[in-house]
This record gives C-alpha cells, structure tokens and sequence, in this order.
C-alpha cells in the first residue's frame, strides 16, 4: 500500500561529518514530509532532531569487518520498523547500507555524491548506483563519464 505524497516518510542517511553537511544542505527539501536520520555519532544528534527522529549506528569502513557487521544489523532494525518510501544519502557505508536495505522494502532511492569526489564516483556510490532512482554527482564530468549518472549542480 502506497503513502499519499504528504504522508511519505523519508530516510535521510549520512556518515557524521562532510557527507552529512552535505546533506543538511537540502533541508528545504524535506520539511513538510515525515523524516528520520540514520548516522554514525551522537555527536549530531541534537541539532538532527529538529528535523526528526536520529539513530545512531556508529562508525564503519571497509577496513572495520565487525563494525560494519553492527552498523549493518543496526539499520536492518532501524529499516524494516521505519519502513521509508525514500531513501536520501550522500555516503558513505552507512548511507550504502541504508540504500540496499531500503531498496527491499521497495523504497525510491536517492543518492547524491560527494561534492570531494572530483575524477570517479566513490566506492559506496558505485555500488548504490545499480539500484538507485536518482543518482546525482557534484561535477559535470562525472555525469558525462557514468551510465545512469545526473549533474544538477552543487549542493556546497
């Protein structure tokens, strides 16, 4: 059963620092739909809670197996209890995660890469890119050098 489009409900993941600045950047975007935040830190937990909901699932990279492993079975919870019909992230792992999770519960996907990654998509990105609806990058060239790949412009 499909929300109405006032009642959709929608992740917003990002990993503590630059990715979630980033994203904090389109916060006009979301503010008359429901949201909830998946990030690594409770660090950005206070000022994440105005815009919604925030879990903490902390840190993880490819070179931490058994933090990914935790982060990965923190946001399966978080994931099929929220149940969102949009996932937005701009990276990194813990945004990668969100996507794949979200995408078997049906969920548009969103991804928007870093403004940093200047010559190649990042690593997360490149794995997101087969599933999602929307693949934004920061660079004009980008998009011309990926299948499935948009340029809209900067959001820094």
């Amino acid at each position: 059963m499909s929300r109405h489009r006032e009642n959709l409900r929608i992740c917003l993941a990002a990993s503590a620092g630059g990715h979630l600045s980033q994203l904090l950047r389109l916060s006009h975007s979301w503010k008359d739909y429901e949201v909830f935040w998946i990030t690594t830190t409770t660090v950005v937990a206070e000022k994440l809670c105005a815009f919604g909901r925030v879990y903490t699932v902390g840190e993880s990279n490819r070179q931490h197996l058994i933090k990914v492993i935790k982060a990965l079975l923190r946001c399966t919870k978080i994931i099929f209890t929220e149940k969102p019909d949009i996932v937005i992230s701009t990276g990194a792992a813990v945004g990668c995660v969100t996507c794949f999770l979200g995408k078997i519960l049906g969920a548009k996907i969103i991804w928007i890469d870093s403004i940093t990654n200047v010559e190649q998509i990042s690593l997360s990105g490149k794995m997101v890119r087969y599933i999602a609806d929307l693949f934004l990058v920061q660079w004009p060239e980008l998009a011309e050098k990926y299948h499935n790949v948009n340029y809209e412009g900067t959001v820094i």
